[in-house]
């Protein structure tokens, strides 16, 4: 079984043909939730400016890294973990990475209400990384609107549905991750890259270099999703699994551990509802069946009822906790103790 490739330049130019490219994203979302895509029109040249930019920045000592740990970012979740601080099921990943998103000023007003995931991020000191990631989230939240639009068109739904309803203020995270092709030590009982779980949100849309290491859960078993040049990798988070009612899954996937000798790099990109968003299903789709006992989480998210922000605030108490119990959480909103 492979992941199919799908050219999305219909969609992303609003041109004829953007049907049977929805059609084509609709069955790769029931099949498996996950895809690429081609002819999605983000300069090759930008890819390349930031991962060379990436490269540099994961090659500094780690207390040059460290003088932008995510500590230093607050409620705004930005900044630099060291590998091995992040959790995935109470187990380390092997991976270091850098925590980004849409740039607000301290006059945004959810910034200044103190809401979490909301502020600015923490850039390194190189020349043009900044212009180039704000530059790269630009690029790729038009083709999540555009991709959007196609899952819309795949469900029967007006293009704007999402849109309308969640993405007018979407919320945009964004990770920069490196994965050491060093061993880990013996004691910290790694197993993974990142070990399996499924995205929060709507969508991701991941460029990865190179070196490879993505794998995908299917019914049977699970696949390798490999580099593919000029394409990025698509797939459908826990939201959309909730607003369609469980007819496109979001499908756990994990990382295997970098043994290759060179270390790698993926950018995921997450396109999410905005914080304050209630996530209902679709109206007139049929209820969703309980699959939490076959969740790698255990968790039904058909089950949940909130905000966007309520959901994603709750998983990220069990990625970073000692982070997470920095923030209060009370009745007057988010207070750093």
């Amino acid at each position: 079984m492979q992941v199919p490739v799908i050219d999305i330049s219909p969609l992303v130019a609003r041109s004829s043909g953007r049907d049977e490219v929805a059609r084509q994203i609709g069955a790769a979302c029931r099949l498996h939730g996950f895809f690429y895509i081609v002819g999605h029109g983000v300069d090759p040249a930008l890819r390349a400016r930031l991962e060379s930019l990436s490269r540099v920045f994961f090659s500094q000592s780690e207390d040059d890294k460290m003088r932008l740990r995510m500590a230093l970012g607050g409620k705004a979740w930005r900044g630099y973990f060291a590998v091995g601080n992040e959790l995935t099921s109470n187990r380390p990943d092997w991976k270091e990475g850098l925590y980004l998103g849409t740039e607000l000023g301290p006059d945004d007003r959810r910034v200044h209400a103190g809401i979490p995931l909301h502020g600015p991020s923490l850039f390194p000191a190189l020349t043009g990384f900044r212009e180039t990631v704000l530059t790269y989230l630009d690029a790729l939240t038009s083709v999540a609107h555009r991709l959007m639009e196609g899952i819309a068109l795949s469900l029967d739904l007006p293009a704007d549905y999402f849109a309308a309803r969640y993405t007018t203020d979407p919320l945009i995270l964004f990770r920069i991750f490196n994965y050491p092709s060093r061993p880990a030590p013996e004691d910290m009982e790694v197993l993974w890259g990142v070990g399996e779980h499924t995205d929060y949100g709507l969508l991701t849309i991941l460029a990865q270099d190179d070196v490879g290491g993505l794998q995908i859960k299917t019914t049977e078993g699970w696949i390798d999703a490999p580099p593919v040049p000029e394409s990025f990798v698509c797939n459908i988070g826990d939201m959309l699994d909730r607003i369609t009612g469980g007819r496109y899954r979001s499908t756990p996937h994990r990382v295997a551990l970098n043994n290759s000798g060179r270390d790698r790099l993926s950018f995921p990109f997450f396109f999410d509802p905005s914080f304050d968003a209630m996530v209902r299903p679709i109206e007139g789709l049929p209820g969703a069946p309980d699959d939490s006992a076959a969740r790698w989480d255990r968790a039904n998210v058909h089950a949940f009822s909130g905000t966007y922000g309520d959901y994603l605030l709750g998983k990220i108490a069990k990625v970073f906790p000692e982070l997470h119990s920095s923030v209060e959480i009370n009745d007057a909103g988010f207070a750093e103790k």
